[in-house]
């Protein structure tokens, strides 16, 4: 009876040491991104917001002017307005999936 308690610590500890390894890793991973992640997440919020409004801005701009030159019965404005935004959101969308998938890509290279 001695002897599998005896046994029963011995194999238990490499799968511990493996799990508190593996956690100490993680941890000091976290802590080594822990500015990174705040600025990139800062710079994409900033980036996104530029990626709707300029195309959003533009659209306004154009529309504005082509009431100005080009007046029919519907606005312009309105029309370059709601176009600038679908383009915005399209290239929104394009930066988020991209950053993304880099994400997922360093993750999978951490893990090996």
């Amino acid at each position: 009876m001695a002897d599998r308690m005896a046994e029963k610590p011995l194999k238990e500890e490499p799968r511990l040491a493996r799990q508190v390894g593996e956690k100490a890793e993680r941890k000091l991973r976290a802590q080594r991104q822990v500015n990174r992640t705040v600025w990139l997440g800062l710079g994409m919020m900033g980036l996104v917001g530029w990626s709707v409004a300029v195309p959003t801005l533009l659209g306004v701009l154009i529309g504005l002017w082509l009431d100005e030159h080009y007046p029919v019965s519907y606005s312009w404005t309105l029309t370059m307005l709601i176009i600038g935004l679908f383009i915005g959101c399209l290239n929104a969308w394009y930066w988020v999936t991209r950053e993304h998938r880099e994400m997922q890509l360093n993750q999978e290279d951490n893990n090996e």
